[in-house]
């Protein structure tokens, strides 16, 4: 089932629905880690999403140490699927290692890119509408506040400007190139050698 439009088409459907459920599980870790407002109206509805999957898994899996593991197991098998249905409708059959580590540097780049995403958003909202309250906004806080919090202590405003902002995006950054590119270059070796 390589080339083509179908091929093409089957691609882009796995990769788009794929994506968007892993995005809105990672949403549920990431906003569990952070403990955001449970009540939240976006948050009951990714949680409404995810809560089918995550109630089995949690039979078997159940949290330590803080962290929810049933996301986690969910999020790299969601992963591993769709990386083998991708390379698979390429004609290709990669190994399990190599997709795992792929997998895991993908979901990995994914949370660094919500994390910008939601410090982008809580920097143009501060120029723009400083002192709005909507649930998104409570979202973008909540995902954002652990890195923004730290980076605060490091470096307090000055003069009335927050520039923490540009230590969290040199953090991201460094993390983008220090451990995600290296995950998916050695995933992506270890999986075609």
């Amino acid at each position: 089932m390589t080339g083509g439009y179908l091929g093409n088409a089957g691609i882009f459907l796995i990769d788009t629905l794929f994506g968007l459920y892993i995005l809105i599980v990672l949403l549920r870790f990431m906003l569990q880690s952070a403990r955001a407002d449970f009540y939240n109206p976006i948050s009951q509805f990714i949680v409404t999403v995810t809560n089918q999957p995550l109630v089995l898994l949690r039979r078997f899996l159940p949290g330590l140490w803080g962290i929810d593991w049933a996301s986690v197991v969910l999020l790299l098998a969601l992963a591993v699927l769709k990386i083998y249905l991708l390379v698979w409708m390429e004609g290709a059959n990669p190994q399990p290692t190599g997709v795992l580590v792929f997998a895991v540097g993908e979901l990995l780049q994914l949370a660094v890119y919500v994390f910008m995403v939601a410090v982008i958003i809580r920097v143009v909202l501060s120029w723009v509408a400083p002192r709005s309250y909507h649930p998104a906004i409570g979202i973008v806080n909540s995902l954002s506040e652990p890195l923004m919090g730290p980076a605060r202590r490091l470096l307090p405003p000055i003069a009335g400007l927050d520039l923490s902002p540009i230590l969290v995006f040199i953090a991201l950054g460094l993390a983008l190139r220090l451990i995600v590119q290296p995950l998916l270059d050695i995933g992506r070796s270890l999986a075609f050698a």
